[in-house]
């Protein structure tokens, strides 16, 4: 029995993981360029309403998860062109797109006759691998790959030597030839993708369902990820783990009635969030964030 209840902590755990580690896996390689995106919570939003509406649309969860990135691309395109050639407030840009997602996905699930919720039929949601001792998404298994190919993209590549330089030292990149702001763009757009294929997958694979609460502040955890990451791709699927694990934990202990009796599961809910603000308190001071970060690039 014990051993039952570790397996099933475990896959919710993993479960809950995904959104929070691919949006800060995302982040990652946008603040290492001297980007910095707190949308995060209004991309998963958004993406979790496209995912959902184009699996329906098209009857594929593979559609879905791409409308989704699509989504996310698209946001990270225009907050990367508001905050590298137009110079903009990357601060106001981030909560401009939190803002608009709260009403929009609002709006839009009244307008599809849900207020609030909206189910995704279960034949276009992501189909789970059947293990011996549970169900795992595949895309448990993408997050896992995508954290090792970033760290290996950042740490071990000639791109990602460039993308660290443009955000640690913008004048002297563009002095080497390296194009500053469009390198900027590039990966503002990779962090929106990989935050829209959180966002899909919160609403085609793991809920099955569209809600205006979906992402119960996964955004703002996932900055907090990336914080105790310091933009190191390994450590930050880690902290979504680490992140996963009390979240899976809190809807563990909602479920299982001979311990919701002794430990109230509202307790254990908040404890994602207070272990997010100790991870961002004992950080702050410690993690070494690049020198150009949240500051526009003016070529002189």
């Amino acid at each position: 029995m014990a051993l039952e209840h570790f397996w099933g902590i475990l896959f919710i755990s993993l479960h809950a993981m995904v959104p929070i580690t691919l949006a800060a896996i995302g982040e990652t390689i946008e603040e290492s360029a001297g980007l910095f995106n707190i949308g995060l919570e209004g991309i998963l939003l958004l993406s979790a309403l496209t995912g959902a509406v184009g699996a329906e649309a098209s009857g594929s969860a593979v559609v879905g998860l791409m409308t989704g990135m699509g989504t996310g691309a698209l946001i990270g395109l225009v907050f990367g062109v508001i905050n590298t050639y137009w110079k903009g407030s990357q601060l106001i840009t981030g909560v401009g797109i939190n803002l608009f997602a709260f009403g929009f996905v609002a709006f839009m699930l009244i307008t599809l006759g849900a207020p609030g919720f909206h189910s995704v039929p279960r034949d276009v949601q992501v189909k789970l691998i059947r293990l011996g001792v549970g169900s795992l998404s595949p895309l448990v298994l993408v997050t896992v790959a995508l954290a090792i190919a970033v760290y290996w993209l950042l740490y071990r590549t000639q791109l990602g030597i460039r993308i660290r330089a443009v955000g640690e030292n913008p004048a002297a990149a563009d002095v080497a030839g390296i194009r500053v702001n469009a390198l900027r763009l590039g990966t503002a757009v990779a962090a929106g993708l990989l935050a829209g294929l959180a966002g899909a997958y919160l609403s085609v694979d793991w809920f099955g369902a569209v809600a205006k609460e979906i992402t119960a502040g996964r955004g703002f955890i996932a900055l907090a990820t990336v914080v105790f990451s310091g933009l190191n791709p390994l450590l930050a699927l880690l902290g979504g783990f680490i992140f996963g694990f009390f979240d899976g934990l809190a809807t563990w202990v909602a479920t299982y009635p001979g311990i919701k009796k002794l430990i109230p599961w509202q307790f254990v809910a908040m404890a994602p969030y207070v272990v997010t603000l100790l991870v961002v308190a004992g950080a702050i001071g410690r993690a070494r964030f690049p020198k150009a970060l949240g500051i526009p690039y003016l070529r002189e």
